[in-house]
C-alpha cells in the first residue's frame, strides 16, 4: 500500500538515512573499542576505487528520497545498477572483517536496505538484490554480503524504522515551530541598551541575516554577550526570502567564556519565559567520565552496557528540560544508568543553542562542523573572546613527535612489534644525526623516515585491533594517534606551516602552523553567519589574513561607552623592560607599585612576562616596601586555586596581585569597582625571540608581507590592552593603568591602544635610595 500523504496542517520533516537509521536502528552496549579505521579521506578514496572497477551503467552517489507520512527521508546510495537491479551501501575498513562489531553491522544493514525501498519505489521494482560492500583499504579487497529483499519487506522495515522516528519527528516539527515563532517575537531582555550595545547588536543582526561573517571589536562593559546572542537568536528563524537557521554554536576559548554564554541564555530565557530554546552545554570526555578507571565498553563500564537500549528515554527526557548544562545531563543520564559524554553527543543534533569551546567547530575532527558539513544541520556561529582563535587554531593544526617518547614506548612495546618500530628508531637516529645545529628547518619529510613511519603506523595498528582491550592512556595507544594525527597533517603540509627538527632533549620533528587560514576557509563557509567579538581585534587585516575570513567580512568597531576621565594612564619612560634591562630597572619599577598603592591603597594587578621576572619583582617589593601586601599567580594552578585568586580581590580588600601576562587573570575575570582599581604592565607582551619565532617571523613575511607585527607587535599588545581592560568594568569606575617600558610611548605602539584611552602621563621616577 503507498505511503499515506501528509495532513495538510502538519509540517513535513526532513531526515537524512544516516540519521534516521542511527536514530532508530542502534541497540545494544556502547563500546569504543579500537578498530583501526579509515580517515575520511581515506574513506573518499575507498569509494572511488570501489567505483572504478564497476560498470559504464553503474551510478555513484545516487540520490534517493522517499515519504512515509509527513517524514521525509533522503541520502545518497553509494552504488546503483539500473540494469542487475542493485544497490550498494559500501563501508570501508582496515584489517579482517570479522573485526567489523556486529552492531555496526546491523547499521550497516539497516542504511543499506533503506536504500533498497527508496530504489524500489523510485523505480517500480517489485524486488531488488541489497549489497553491503566492506572494502579493506590495506589490500583492495572487497567482502561484499548480499541478499534479495521484495520490496514488500523492504517497505515494511523502511516503515518500520520511520514510526519508531516519527513521534520524534512530529515533537521537532512542532519545536522549531514554536521556537521560530518565539524568536520572531523575542524582546531584549533588559529596558534599554546599554551606549553601544544596540550598534554591536544591530551588526550582528545584518550579518548572520545574510549570511555574512562580522568581526567586531567591541569593549568590556556594554554587555558583549547578551548584545550578540539576542540579534544572532533573532537571524534564525525563516523569511520569505532566506530558509531559517537550525542552530547557533557559541563558542568560546576558556570555561569562563562558556559559562557567561549559558548565564546570557539564562537572562532570555528568565525574561520569556515561554521562550522554547534548548541549549546545550559541551565539556570534554575527561570532565564528563564517571568511570575514568574503566573502559568505554559494556564488559568495563555499567554506563556502556545497554547504553542504546536506555538512550531513547534519557534524551526524551533531556529535551524536556531545555536547559542542558553540565550538571543538568549528567543527572539525567545517571537517572537512566547510561554515559553523560555519549548522552551529550547524542543530543547535539537536538539543540537549538549549543555552547562549546573552538575546538567543538574548529578542530580537524570537530563534531559541529562534520554536522554542518553533511548538510544535516546549519548553523550559525558566535566566537567569544576571538582574539584568541589564531594561537588555538595554530595549535590544532600543529603536531610533534617526540624521539624520547618513542624510545620509551618502544621499550615497552610487545615484541611483535619489533621489526617496524626498529625500523623507525633506525630512521630516525639517521635523521637527528645528518643535522649538528640544535635547530633546523626541513623543507620536507625524508622519504626514509616517512616510509618507516608507515610502517611502523600500520603494524601499531594491526596490534590494537587484535588487542582491543589495550588501555586508551599506554605509551603505545598515545603515540599511536599521535602518529596518525602528524601524518595526516603532512599530507597537507604546504607554505602555511613549518617543519622543523629540534636536536635538543633527544630531537623532536614539529609540524607548526603558521596561518590557519587554509584549514578555516571551508569553516567559514559553512556557517550560516558568524560573529568574532572581543575587545582586542585591532588591527582587522591582521585577524582576516590569519584566519581565513572571507574578502566580504564586515568590521565594526563599536564606541566605548567610557569616558577618558575615568581613567589615568601613564608610561614609564624611565624604565625598560628589555631582557637586558630587567635588573637594573627592578628597583625603579617596584618604588613604582608602592608609591602609587601608598598614594591610593586599594586593589592593583601587576603584569609581568614571566613567572620568574613576576618573582624577581614580587621579591624586590617586599624587601624594599615590605608594608605593602602582596599575593602572587603561580605555576600550574588548579581552578580552586585561581578562583581563590580571584577571591582576594573584595570590595574591601588591599594588596597587589602578581600575574603573568597572557595568563589566567590577563583577560576573562570581571572586578569592578573597588575589587580592581589599577595595573601595572611591566611587559610589551612581545613573544620571546627564539628561532621558531624568527622563522615564522620569516614565513609570515614572506606570506603576508609583515611579519614583525604580526609575529611579535600585534600580539603582544592584544595581550597588554587584555589584561588592562580587567580596570575600568563599569561607567562608575574610576581606575589607573601604569606601563611599564619606555617603548609604550612609541607611536606605533601608542596607535594600537583603546582609542577612549586619554593622552599617557609621564608620572614621575619613584626611586628609594
Amino acid at each position: 500500500m503507498p505511503a499515506e500523504p501528509a495532513p495538510a496542517a502538519i509540517t513535513t520533516y526532513t531526515v537524512a538515512v544516516r540519521t534516521l537509521c542511527d536514530f532508530t536502528a542502534r541497540q545494544g552496549d556502547l563500546d569504543t573499542r579500537f578498530t583501526p579505521g579509515p580517515t575520511a579521506a581515506q574513506g573518499q578514496e575507498g569509494h572511488r576505487l570501489v567505483a572504478s572497477r564497476r560498470p559504464s551503467h553503474w551510478t555513484a552517489e545516487a540520490s534517493l528520497s522517499g515519504r512515509w507520512r509527513h517524514l521525509l527521508v533522503r541520502g545518497r546510495a553509494d552504488g546503483v545498477d539500473v540494469q542487475a537491479r542493485r544497490v550498494e551501501e559500501i563501508k570501508t575498513h582496515r584489517g579482517p572483517i570479522e573485526r567489523v562489531p556486529a552492531n555496526h553491522r546491523a547499521l550497516h544493514w539497516a542504511q543499506a536496505r533503506t536504500y533498497g525501498w527508496l530504489l524500489c519505489e523510485q523505480e517500480g521494482w517489485p524486488e531488488v538484490e541489497v549489497a553491503l560492500v566492506y572494502f579493506d583499504l590495506d589490500d583492495q579487497a572487497e567482502t561484499v554480503l548480499s541478499a534479495t529483499h521484495s520490496a514488500a519487506d523492504l517497505r515494511d522495515h523502511f516503515e518500520t524504522l520511520c514510526e519508531r522516528f516519527l513521534h520524534w519527528a512530529d515533537q521537532e516539527a512542532d519545536h522549531r515551530t514554536r521556537r521560530d515563532e518565539a524568536l520572531r517575537q523575542l524582546a531584549f531582555p533588559f529596558g534599554h541598551f546599554r551606549a553601544g550595545q544596540r550598534e554591536l547588536a544591530e551588526a550582528v543582526y545584518r550579518a548572520h541575516t545574510h549570511r555574512r561573517c562580522l568581526l567586531a571589536q567591541a569593549p568590556t562593559g556594554i554587555g558583549k554577550t547578551v548584545g550578540t546572542l539576542f540579534p544572532a537568536l533573532r537571524a534564525m528563524p525563516p523569511t520569505d526570502t532566506r530558509a531559517g537557521t537550525d542552530q547557533l554554536y557559541a563558542l568560546s576559548a576558556k570555561t569562563p567564556g562558556r559559562q557567561l554564554m549559558l548565564d546570557g541564555l539564562a537572562r532570555l530565557q528568565a525574561h520569556t519565559p515561554a521562550l522554547p530554546l534548548r541549549t546545550l552545554e559541551l565539556v570534554a570526555r575527561d570532565k564528563a567520565c564517571e568511570h575514568p578507571d574503566k573502559a568505554c565498553h559494556g564488559d568495563s563500564c555499567p554506563l556502556a552496557q545497554g547504553f542504546y537500549d536506555r538512550l531513547p528515554a534519557a534524551r526524551a527526557a533531556a529535551v524536556r528540560s531545555a536547559r542542558m548544562d553540565r550538571a543538568q545531563v549528567r543527572a539525567i543520564a545517571l537517572a537512566h544508568r547510561i554515559c553523560p559524554y555519549y548522552l551529550t553527543q547524542a543530543l547535539v543534533r537536538w539543540s537549538d543553542v549549543v555552547v562549546g569551546d573552538y575546538n567543538h567547530f574548529f578542530d580537524p575532527f570537530a563534531m559541529l562542523h562534520a554536522l554542518v558539513a553533511s548538510e544535516e544541520r546549519s548553523a550559525a556561529l558566535l566566537v567569544d573572546e576571538a582574539h584568541n582563535l589564531v594561537e588555538r587554531a595554530r595549535g590544532m593544526y600543529s603536531a610533534a613527535l617526540d624521539f624520547a617518547c618513542f624510545r620509551g614506548m618502544r621499550l615497552l612495546a610487545p615484541k611483535t612489534l619489533k621489526r617496524p618500530l626498529g625500523r623507525l628508531h633506525k630512521a630516525w637516529k639517521q635523521l637527528l644525526d645528518s643535522f649538528d645545529a640544535p635547530y633546523q628547518v626541513l623543507e620536507t619529510l625524508p622519504d626514509d623516515w616517512t616510509g618507516a613511519l608507515q610502517g611502523a603506523v600500520a603494524a601499531v595498528a594491526e596490534h590494537l585491533a587484535e588487542h582491543p582491550t589495550e588501555a586508551p592512556g599506554s605509551p603505545l595507544v598515545r603515540w599511536y594517534f599521535d602518529a596518525l594525527f602528524f601524518q595526516s597533517l603532512a599530507e597537507a603540509f604546504g607554505p602555511h606551516s613549518l617543519l622543523d627538527l629540534s636536536t635538543e632533549n633527544d630531537g623532536t620533528l614539529s609540524l607548526r602552523n603558521v596561518v590557519p587560514a587554509p584549514f578555516l576557509r571551508e569553516r567559514w563557509q559553512a556557517a550560516q553567519g558568524a560573529t568574532l567579538f572581543s575587545a582586542t581585534l585591532s588591527p582587522p587585516d591582521f585577524v582576516r589574513e590569519l584566519l581565513g575570513l572571507p574578502e566580504n567580512t564586515a568590521w565594526r568597531d563599536v564606541p566605548s561607552p567610557f569616558a577618558a576621565s575615568q581613567l589615568r594612564l601613564e608610561v614609564a619612560r624611565d624604565i625598560s623592560t628589555r631582557f637586558q634591562d630587567r635588573a637594573p630597572s627592578l628597583d625603579r619599577l617596584v618604588d613604582r607599585i608602592a608609591h602609587h598603592y601608598q598614594n591610593r591603597p586599594g586593589n592593583y594587578l601587576a603584569f609581568f612576562s614571566s613567572f620568574d621576572y613576576q618573582r624577581q619583582a614580587s621579591e624586590r617589593l617586599a624587601e624594599r616596601h615590605p608594608e605593602v601586601p602582596q599575593f602572587a599567580q603561580s605555576r600550574g594552578m588548579s581552578e580552586a586555586d585561581r578562583q581563590a585568586f580571584v577571591d582576594r580581590f573584595t570590595p574591601t580588600s588591599q594588596g597587589v596581585g602578581f600575574a603573568v601576562l597572557g595568563g589566567a587573570f590577563g583577560e576573562g575575570i570581571d572586578l569592578p569597582g573597588a575589587r580592581l582599581i589599577g595595573a601595572f604592565i611591566a611587559t610589551l607582551g612581545l613573544p620571546q625571540v627564539n628561532p621558531v619565532n624568527e622563522r615564522m617571523r620569516e614565513r609570515l613575511q614572506a606570506l603576508l608581507g609583515d611579519g614583525w607585527r604580526y609575529t611579535y607587535l600585534y600580539p603582544g599588545i592584544q595581550k597588554v590592552a587584555q589584561a588592562a581592560g580587567r580596570v575600568i568594568r563599569t561607567p562608575e569606575d574610576q581606575g589607573l593603568i601604569v606601563l611599564m617600558d619606555d617603548r609604550f610611548a612609541q607611536a606605533e605602539v601608542l596607535a594600537l591602544l583603546p582609542a577612549w584611552w586619554p593622552a599617557p602621563q609621564p608620572g614621575n621616577q619613584f626611586h628609594k635610595a
